[in-house]
């Protein structure tokens, strides 16, 4: 069950797109299809959400996404080049205007130094106009980042919906 907030957080992400004509999709790796799940939630949703790629391997992000394997290679999965190559990625395999990305470490382990639990890189393109891109570091388990990325992904979406629209 997703959290009130989150629903009204959703539920106002497709009613900017909604006016703005947008077609939403979503290209996932550590959320593995949470924020698909938020806007899907809410009823109607299909007007505007177009479609979700969950690439929560590097294999899929390549193959799905055209990522190449050599930016996966020289940053890393979690990265901000790779997060905007999803995102990038996902407009280009769909019919989508917008399109949000997440990649992230959301633990407990598989975190570095570098890259430690709990780092996450969101970005959004639009059609036509650029892709922006955000770094955070949340705390708490692994459901608490995966909560937090799916409420940065909804918010910077509403964000790259409102400008330029």
């Amino acid at each position: 069950m997703l959290a009130v907030s989150l629903l009204e957080q959703a539920s106002r992400v497709l009613a900017l797109c909604r006016t703005r004509g947008l077609h939403i999709a979503t290209a996932e790796s550590c959320t593995g299809g949470l924020v698909a799940a938020a806007l899907t939630a809410i009823a109607g949703s299909s007007d505007v959400f177009e479609r979700g790629f969950v690439t929560y391997s590097n294999g899929a992000k390549e193959a799905m996404l055209g990522v190449p394997a050599a930016l996966i290679a020289r940053h890393g999965a979690v990265s901000e080049p790779v997060a905007r190559a999803m995102a990038e990625g996902a407009l280009q395999h769909s019919e989508a205007g917008l399109a949000v990305s997440v990649t992230g470490v959301a633990g407990p382990g598989g975190g570095s130094v570098e890259k430690p639990v709990g780092l996450v890189w969101v970005a959004a393109a639009r059609r036509g106009s650029g892709t922006a891109s955000e770094r955070h570091l949340f705390p708490g388990d692994r459901g608490a980042v995966r909560a937090a990325s799916v409420t940065a992904a909804l918010a910077l979406l509403a964000r790259c919906a409102e400008e330029g629209g």
